[in-house]
């Protein structure tokens, strides 16, 4: 994969476009359904999402995959978000599964076009801040299981940077699968009990 330092510019700037437009049009979304009163009301709430059947699990677990990938919201508001809208348990069990699926995909994304691949999303100075912790491959395994399981550092790149190391498809997979479910409920648990502070929330 051979492209031009303009191209790859061009490729960031439009990736950094489509990421505004699809988080404006969640603040929309999120702003009418409080204006309408689902989010403050759990019978309404739970009503809409009946109604949706299995396209609102399946729509936003897909929606996951593609923030880990092309990360548009700040880390944790999509998972905070998918707890208000589908409560604490189902939330965190879809948030879980879209940030899985979302991260294996990236690995296995850096796996087939190697380090190149991360110069279309990321400014090379973000990452050559990561990319010396691979020069040790024991020790980044070591790095990369502590930022997932507490959140240090940016996920959606050292996922793509993993794959780009020697690391195999097991151990990643391991270190996705039980490093995950901690961040994800103190990100999602905690954005949620801030805006429900801020907000009169009704949905617990």
């Amino acid at each position: 994969m051979t492209t031009s330092l303009q191209d790859r510019h061009k490729i960031r700037f439009a990736i950094k476009v489509m990421s505004w437009i699809v988080f404006l049009i969640i603040l929309v979304i999120m702003f009418y359904l409080y204006s309408q009163g689902y989010i403050t009301d759990k019978q309404k709430l739970q009503a809409i999402i009946k109604s949706a059947g299995v396209w609102g699990p399946l729509l936003f677990v897909l929606f996951q995959i593609f923030q880990v990938i092309v990360p548009i919201l700040p880390g944790g508001v999509s998972s905070a978000i998918g707890v208000v809208i589908f409560g604490t348990g189902w939330g965190f069990l879809w948030n879980y599964i879209g940030i899985c699926l979302g991260s294996f995909l990236a690995f296995h994304i850096a796996k087939t076009f190697g380090r190149p691949i991360l110069h279309f999303f990321f400014k090379p100075e973000t990452i050559a801040k990561y990319e010396t912790r691979t020069t040790d491959h024991s020790r980044f395994s070591r790095f990369f299981a502590l930022a997932i399981f507490i959140p240090i550092a940016p996920d959606d790149l050292l996922c793509l940077l993993a794959g780009t190391t020697s690391m195999s498809y097991r151990r990643f997979m391991i270190i996705i699968l039980l490093g995950k479910p901690l961040s994800i409920y103190l990100y999602s648990m905690g954005l949620v009990s801030i805006l429900g502070r801020l907000l009169p929330l009704g949905i617990f």
